[in-house]
């Protein structure tokens, strides 16, 4: 009998892609969901909306939602974790203002830089409480993990606490679709085969082919050059970052653009403003996104919360066919994030990476993958450097560490002095004191 706990059940929305995944998936049997969150009002909108799902479906589904964190856990065979501690105010606000008063311009802020790093120290202390209840309450159910910054708080749990966890993030699955739309070869899409390895947010297409077995990347970069140099009007104007990396450094990556812009040096730079319309770089974008969505929610709730005939289609989410695979051993391909060990060579040991793992009933078996090609792991290590320090000031709450892990942020790096940096940090800790643990 599965039962899953959602943490962070009044992210509405995300709830419904998941869990109405497994509503959907009949062979998930006697299928039990437990809902947690802090916001009691959000808690039980997604109970009712997840209700009507499965009574239009025809299934009978226990759900039950519960604001004991404990009483959530209790008996978990699986645990899915979409928490946003702080959320869009105060700290997502604070996570761009701050640096803004600095020069440093962001995007989204949610996986590296220093809204990343800020994320992540407000974050894992509650991932910490989790671990520790789940060891109390369902000590062998999988812990997977949905929240940003993926790198860090996958590898946090997977370092520091005893329980069984992964990261999963949609990037990958949409990377082909999405590329071969914009560049206008959609009708090769289900016969295209592809591998695909690196650390989230940064995983490289590694090599694409059609069903005949042809090299698909020299006509895959003629058109992103072609639209890049403005010879053609077949492409996205919204991924030229990834258009032009790919064409520098030889692999498309899987996130987007806006992402991606903000995890290098090279696109977001005051001395270079021009660059911010040369390559479409919407600055402030995830701000932007949670006024939208905290609006559009407000119009949504009667028709998402109070509709009794609400349906939903399954999404691309791999948590719903992770369930199925351990619960009937059908085995399945996922792109999860663990721990390296090894299996990108020529990345660290230590570090989290996003590659192919195999699922049955015995659980998760990440794949071998060898080495990336040196320039892809050469831009990994730059990132996986400030995941890792991030980690370690977690662990240590020491200011000198977190000073040390914004210091080695490639977009920060390139914009602000190590004082600046310094001072920033500094004003960052005091403005989220009642969010994170104190650091000395």
């Amino acid at each position: 009998m599965p039962r899953i706990a959602f943490m962070g059940a009044g992210s509405t929305i995300f709830a419904k892609s998941v869990l109405g995944d497994c509503i959907l998936t009949p062979e998930i049997r006697d299928l039990e969901i437990s809902l947690h969150d802090i916001d009691p009002v959000r808690l039980e909108d997604s109970r009712r909306m997840l209700e009507n799902i499965a009574a239009n479906v025809g299934r009978k589904v226990k759900i039950e939602a519960h604001l004991n964190r404990l009483d959530a856990l209790r008996g978990a065979k699986y645990v899915v974790n979409a928490i946003q501690v702080g959320g869009y105010d105060p700290c997502t606000i604070t996570d761009f203002e701050i640096p803004k008063k600095y020069g440093l311009r962001q995007t989204i802020a949610d996986t590296l830089g220093i809204g990343g790093i800020f994320r992540a120290l407000r974050t894992i202390p509650v991932l910490e409480d989790f671990a520790e209840d789940m060891l109390k309450v369902c000590p062998d159910a999988l812990f997977i993990n949905y929240s940003n910054p993926m790198a860090m708080l996958t590898g946090y749990l997977q370092e520091y606490t005893g329980i069984n966890s992964v990261g999963l993030c949609h990037s990958v699955q949409v990377c082909i679709p999405q590329l071969f739309e914009a560049l206008g070869m959609k009708e090769l899409v289900p016969e295209t085969k592809w591998d695909i390895a690196g650390i989230n947010h940064q995983a490289w297409l590694l090599e694409v082919r059609d069903g005949k077995g042809n090299d698909l990347y020299p006509e895959i970069k003629r058109r992103a050059k072609a639209f890049l140099d403005g010879e053609s009007d077949i492409g996205s104007k919204e991924d030229k970052v990834r258009y032009e990396l790919m064409l520098r450094f030889g692999y498309y990556i899987t996130e987007s653009s806006e992402h991606n812009a903000e995890y290098t040096p090279w696109f977001i730079k005051s001395k270079y403003p021009e660059l911010i319309d040369r390559y479409n770089i919407p600055l402030d974008e995830y701000p932007r996104r949670c006024i939208k969505q905290i609006d559009d929610w407000a119009k949504m709730r009667e028709e998402v919360v109070n509709n009794e005939k609400i349906t939903h289609e399954k999404s691309r989410e791999f948590a719903s066919f992770i369930v199925n695979a351990m619960e009937n051993d059908v085995p399945y391909r996922v792109h999860g994030n663990v721990r390296n060990n090894g299996l990108i060579t020529n990345l660290p040991y230590n570090a989290t990476v996003e590659v192919p793992c195999l699922v049955d009933r015995a659980g998760i078996h990440p794949c071998y993958v060898g080495d990336l090609p040196e320039q892809c792991a050469a831009i990994n290590r730059t990132n996986i450097n400030v995941q890792r320090m991030t980690i370690q000031a977690a662990r240590s709450r020491k200011k000198e560490d977190l000073y040390m892990a914004a210091m080695l942020d490639p977009h920060t790096a390139a914009e602000l002095s190590m004082d600046e940096i310094k001072s920033m940090c500094d004003e960052m800790l005091e403005a989220h004191r009642d969010w994170m643990p104190e650091y000395h």
